[in-house]
């Protein structure tokens, strides 16, 4: 089995629907490209284990994918939270333009300190303006916080991060091992993923749209996340088909309920930096002693080598430092930082770490062996900008009515509608059996054990 390494071609999987994000970049045409991953992986997938003696074809609608690429969910008759904390956003600094990440609390606090002022946009303003951007970011991000000084493409390659992460493979696939898959009798060519197991360790936004999606075709999901998480704004698009608990990895006997969990779980996703679950206690030697079976991906943001492996970030700060944003600005001739239509890095990359799951699955049935894969925004960013700009037509806007689905999804927040489905493989197509479902709702245990 070969192990998934690239973006498939646009010849090698159908198009239906028409219109694509305008833009510097060929959004609309990764959107394309990483939902084809995930078909193409389903496929095979099927094939080895039996649901499917044919090559099935895979198809996507790109209005729908590109759409997907946004935000899914419609609230109707209630309105969603803000996505972004007040001050977070970009800042002119002495030499340039610098983006603030601060929906969580400590990275707020973080910032703050630095910058030794309000927690108000105009005092955060004027402070950032006394400050050169790469010494900002230098400072909060050793204070524990997030921001990326806006650095132009030839800048970010020269840059010992840019190079670091230009020679990494878009997957990197590392310690192979014995895997045994668990039967699953619920699977079906309807349903190829029933009775999987899948424990989702993962925060905003590309791990979540990896277990949504694997959620689509049947898998079982169960998100873990700290008590007391929320990410207002954010989690309504992307708890859709999970259940949603909460567990201490702190306290001893939350601990040993996560330990069972990860035992019984057949795929581990998670969005843990370089040696992050390490200091939990949960090291690779210590994840192979007690899932060896498991199938593990996970990603970061920055990439997993250089000196930046390590450092937090998201989608936004990663087309600040990558030269996206600058890239942006030049190309529609503004004088501030020019970001993506939509956050096209976080999406991808998850979908791409759904079909990297699904390849893993499908050569642990042909070979009973499987290795573990990692992916970054960062490295995403590097195959955005390789990705030539091919479609035309009627550039997308806002969703119509005719593209979400004739149902209302009754989300524990109120009801909402949801886009169709932009993914086909065969006559296998995605729905979600759980509506969205807030953080810490639902019991930390498997369905079925």
């Amino acid at each position: 089995m070969t192990p998934l390494q690239d973006l498939p071609p646009p010849e090698s999987y159908q198009t239906t629907g028409t219109g694509h994000y305008d833009s510097a970049f060929a959004v609309s045409e990764l959107a394309n490209a990483s939902f084809a991953a995930v078909g193409q992986q389903l496929a095979l997938l099927m094939n080895a284990t039996g649901l499917s003696g044919d090559v099935l074809p895979v198809t996507v609608d790109q209005r729908l994918a590109s759409l997907w690429f946004g935000y899914s969910f419609a609230a109707q008759g209630w309105e969603l939270p803000s996505l972004w904390d007040p001050i977070a956003g970009n800042y002119q600094t002495r030499d340039g333009w610098i983006r603030l990440h601060t929906n969580l609390p400590h990275h707020r606090a973080a910032a703050l300190g630095v910058l030794g002022c309000a927690g108000e946009a105009g005092a955060v303003k004027q402070a950032v303006a006394t400050w050169d951007g790469e010494k900002l970011e230098t400072e909060i991000v050793a204070a524990g916080g997030v921001a990326a000084y806006m650095r132009s493409r030839a800048q970010w390659l020269a840059h010992p991060q840019g190079q670091a992460v230009a020679q990494e493979p878009l997957v990197t696939w590392v310690a192979p091992r014995p895997v045994s898959l668990r039967h699953r009798p619920e699977a079906s060519a309807v349903r190829p993923l029933s009775g999987l197991r899948v424990l989702d360790l993962t925060r905003v936004l590309a791990g979540p749209i990896a277990t949504r999606t694997l959620a689509g075709f049947g898998a079982e999901v169960l998100r873990i996340d700290p008590p007391g998480w929320d990410e207002p704004g954010v989690i309504q698009d992307i708890a859709l088909g999970k259940r949603m608990a909460s567990l201490d990895l702190r306290d001893q006997t939350d601990r040993q309920c996560f330990e069972d969990l990860l035992t019984q779980a057949d795929v581990l996703v998670h969005g843990y930096r370089p040696g992050a679950l390490d200091g939990l206690g949960y090291d690779l030697a210590t994840r192979d002693r007690l899932a060896p079976n498991r199938i593990e991906v996970t990603l970061d943001a920055y990439g997993w080598t250089g000196p930046w492996a390590k450092r937090r970030g998201f989608d936004s700060l990663v087309q600040m430092s990558a030269g996206i944003a600058d890239a942006g600005a030049q190309w529609t001739q503004a004088d501030k930082p020019t970001p993506l239509p939509v956050q096209a890095l976080d999406h991808a990359t998850g979908y791409m770490m759904a079909a990297a799951v699904l390849n893993a699955l499908t050569s642990a049935a042909m070979t009973q062996r499987a290795a573990s894969a990692r992916l970054s925004l960062a490295r995403m960013a590097e195959q955005l900008a390789q990705t030539p700009l091919y479609l035309a037509g009627p550039r997308i806007g806002m969703p119509a009515a005719a593209d979400y689905a004739d149902q209302i999804e009754e989300s524990a927040w109120g009801p909402a509608l949801r886009l169709r489905p932009a993914l086909q493989v065969g006559m296998t197509e995605m729905r979600w059996d759980i509506p969205a479902r807030a953080c810490g709702t639902a019991t930390a245990c498997w369905s079925q054990t």
